[in-house]
């Protein structure tokens, strides 16, 4: 199931609204047929097992990190595949959310295949995480990343810009970036830093993540670069009021504008526009006001090897104090090197956070 889970994230960026899918199909204690969803509407991670497997499935056993599907997509249902080939049991690691394609392994335990759930069933949750959650809430499933110093600074005393972490980090933020639906910053980091926010440094997506500033006032500068590039990438803007004069200047940049009085209703909106992912990427402001509402998952923090020292803009300085024995421990995810840099990834307890456990 673990070797399915790597194959699974293969499709990462390339198989959304679906989830990452891998399958092993294993004979005689041999694998003899692997397979991912390779891409949005071709086929399935169990097809590709099958067909890699090809008259070796007969009586094997296939490994499976979603439900197979029971309904008639952009391709067949997968159950008909594992039927069709003879397959002898299948191991699944989590049920499928979606009631449109959910009742594969009552089909299979219908034709006689011996099926099994629960097998590395948090890491599978855990890595469609986006899937699942919208299924369960009426938001995206909201990722916090921020780049910090050793003293937990995001920027300078002056306020300089330039990059705290090296090259391997900034490149594993691509690939966050190139798996979300959308990427996100508050007006202030568009501002000082004046990002893309587009996926470089990593293979293109299947579709680019729409870009997203939190900005009260629609006051997002034309000159900057979100807005000169906004007919080449989807750019929207989230704010609590604007004059008219300022809509039609964004509207003719091509930047779209939504109006939500608070942050619940701006993610709501997004969720509407089809955004199951939100990478939001700074700053302190904004960091503040998603984890005081409850409305981050996950956070990722990548750690320099460095010190800013006094004044420096402290990553968290817009977050409300919380006492010692108020302040609730994070659970720690994953923990990962790159280069200097240390990844740290953090599951956000709550009543409103997806847990996978």
């Amino acid at each position: 199931m673990r070797r399915a889970l790597a194959l699974a994230e293969r499709g990462w960026g390339q198989t959304a609204p679906n989830p990452m899918v891998g399958a092993v199909v294993v004979r005689d204690g041999e694998v003899v047929g692997e397979g991912w969803h390779e891409r949005f509407g071709e086929p399935h991670a169990e097809v590709m097992a099958l067909r890699a497997a090809g008259d070796r499935a007969r009586g094997a056993t296939v490994y499976v990190t979603l439900e197979p599907c029971a309904h008639q997509g952009k391709t067949p249902p997968c159950v008909d595949a594992l039927i069709g080939a003879g397959v002898r049991r299948v191991v699944i690691a989590a049920r499928d959310p979606n009631p449109v394609a959910a009742g594969g392994a009552a089909r299979l335990a219908g034709a006689g295949i011996e099926t099994l759930f629960g097998v590395e069933e948090r890491a599978a949750e855990e890595l469609n995480a986006p899937f699942f959650n919208a299924f369960r809430a009426r938001r995206p499933w909201v990722t916090l990343k921020l780049a910090v110093s050793l003293d937990g600074a995001i920027a300078s005393a002056d306020g300089a810009p330039g990059w705290l972490t090296g090259p391997e980090s900034r490149r594993e933020v691509h690939r966050l970036r190139a798996g979300s639906d959308a990427v996100a910053v508050g007006r202030g980091t568009a501002v000082a830093d004046d990002p893309e926010l587009t996926v470089r440094e990593w293979p293109a997506p299947r579709v680019a993540p729409l870009r997203v500033v939190f900005d009260r006032k629609a006051s997002l500068p034309l000159t900057s670069r979100l807005a000169r590039t906004a007919g080449e990438t989807r750019t929207l803007v989230l704010a609590e009021s604007a004059d008219d004069e300022r809509l039609r200047a964004l509207s003719r940049a091509g930047v779209g504008v939504v109006h939500s009085p608070d942050l619940d209703s701006g993610l709501a909106a997004l969720r509407d526009l089809g955004v199951r992912s939100l990478l939001v990427e700074g700053g302190a402001g904004i960091a503040g006001a998603l984890l005081d509402g409850g409305l981050v998952d996950r956070l990722i923090i990548f750690q320099a090897p460095l010190v800013l020292g006094a004044g420096a803009l402290n990553a968290f300085g817009a977050v409300a104090p919380r006492p010692v024995g108020g302040a609730a421990r994070l659970e720690l995810i994953e923990r990962r090197a790159f280069g200097d840099d240390l990844k740290s990834v953090y599951a956000i307890p709550g009543p409103r956070v997806h847990r996978t456990s």
